[in-house]
């Protein structure tokens, strides 16, 4: 009987340090991770300031997600335009340009689909 670690005990204490390794490794990462809690008001730019953050530090967004992002900002111009036009009417204020007052009527008899979320054939 020899007084050497077999090769299974080696096996063993290769794959220990192999884990130790990787558990420092971690815990360096982690150290060096900053956790910010936002708070604020419902609409303050919480979400805002995480999307900036995202832009300048990391690599942006892709492709597919700028296209999410399209299809929001379009839905927000688009209720932004319905509740003018609406005021508009509210308040009595015309339209400079009578071929700008069909436009409204036409987004008016659009309202429904656009509060939805959902953009019309007419408005793509």
């Amino acid at each position: 009987m020899g007084s050497g670690a077999s090769a299974e005990d080696k096996e063993l204490a290769k794959r220990s340090k192999e884990l130790e390794k990787k558990l420092q490794e971690d815990a360096d990462k982690e150290a060096k991770t900053v956790k910010l809690l936002l708070l604020g008001a419902g609409e303050s730019g919480k979400s805002t300031i995480v999307k900036q953050m995202k832009i300048i530090h990391q690599d942006g967004y892709s492709p597919e997600e700028c296209l999410e992002f399209k299809a929001i900002i379009y839905g927000n111009v688009l209720q932004s335009i319905l509740a003018i036009i609406r005021a508009m009417t509210t308040l009595g204020i015309d339209y400079a340009e009578p071929s700008c007052a069909d436009d409204g009527r036409q987004l008016n008899n659009l309202a429904d689909s656009i509060e939805e979320g959902t953009m019309p054939p007419e408005l793509v």
